[in-house]
């Protein structure tokens, strides 16, 4: 689920950003640790949302360097009111509910080292807490898990919700000026513009392959997972079952389809 690992990303020449530091790993502190010359010290931890592949290494840097944490908030901070609607939805696939951010950062707040800013643009749907951290000077957006090369990103309730999800890409797709997106797994993004339309057809071609299977006859997502990812390694069928979850709750908020019976991730869904 994380490709070859999770970014890390140190911005700055003498007081660093460290940027989603990673899982609590020796190996992955070392190499952060490594990276710094004698002169540099971290300054900023910054956690683009609270996974355990992207944010408990967080505390233990702020420890060893005396450097303050800055997120959205807490895991469940920005978690759409929608999801208490819904019963055993299951999901909260790899929370870190000790995450507390020592500096909470609102949408446009921003933050300065010696030589470097970012603003916090907060970016809801992989996970509601979820942050993408703009670098003017470097004219790139680290982009966190909304937006990947390798991948779409997972949006698997309650912690992810697909509504805010597109709308946090169109919200990109209105941005001009950012040429690079560094994401939180996988290469840079050259072309991101172009990334983002990517993410945001393919997400509405999946939602019309769900319409026009519930057309053909209601079915829950199990029924509908296995209709639609026939060409999908078996091993992926239940992260594919949490994005149909998600696109059923998304459908059900515009009213375009209805569970028949209580809302839960084992209903059987219909149109409208």
């Amino acid at each position: 689920m994380t490709y070859t690992g999770t970014n890390t990303y140190l911005l700055g020449t003498r007081d660093i950003a460290v940027i989603d530091p990673g899982p609590p790993d020796e190996a992955h502190l070392a190499s952060i640790m490594d990276a710094l010359s004698a002169e540099q010290r971290i300054s900023h931890v910054m956690v683009t949302h609270s996974h355990i592949d992207h944010s408990p290494l967080a505390m233990t840097l702020a420890q060893i360097t005396g450097a303050r944490v800055y997120g959205f908030g807490p895991s469940k901070a920005g978690r759409a009111p929608v999801m208490a609607s819904f019963a055993d939805l299951g999901g909260g696939e790899g929370i870190d509910e000790s995450f507390l951010p020592d500096v909470t950062l609102a949408h446009g707040a921003q933050v300065q080292g010696t030589d470097w800013s970012l603003t916090a643009l907060h970016t809801p749907g992989h996970m509601g807490n979820h942050l993408c951290f703009h670098w003017p000077e470097g004219e790139a957006l680290f982009s966190g898990d909304l937006v990947m090369g390798w991948a779409t990103s997972m949006v698997s309730p309650p912690d992810g919700h697909l509504t805010d999800f597109m709308a946090s890409l169109d919200m990109l797709a209105a941005r001009s000026g950012d040429k690079t997106y560094y994401s939180g797994h996988g290469a840079p993004i050259e072309a991101p513009a172009a990334r983002v339309q990517e993410l945001i057809k393919h997400r509405r071609m999946r939602e019309s392959q769900i319409l026009d299977a519930l057309r053909a006859a209601p079915s829950t997502p199990q029924e509908l997972t296995a209709r639609i990812y026939t060409d999908v390694n078996p091993v992926l069928l239940p992260a594919a079952q949490r994005n149909v979850i998600a696109h059923l709750i998304d459908l059900t908020e515009r009213n375009q389809v209805k569970p028949q019976e209580t809302l839960s991730a084992v209903s059987r869904f219909s149109v409208i």
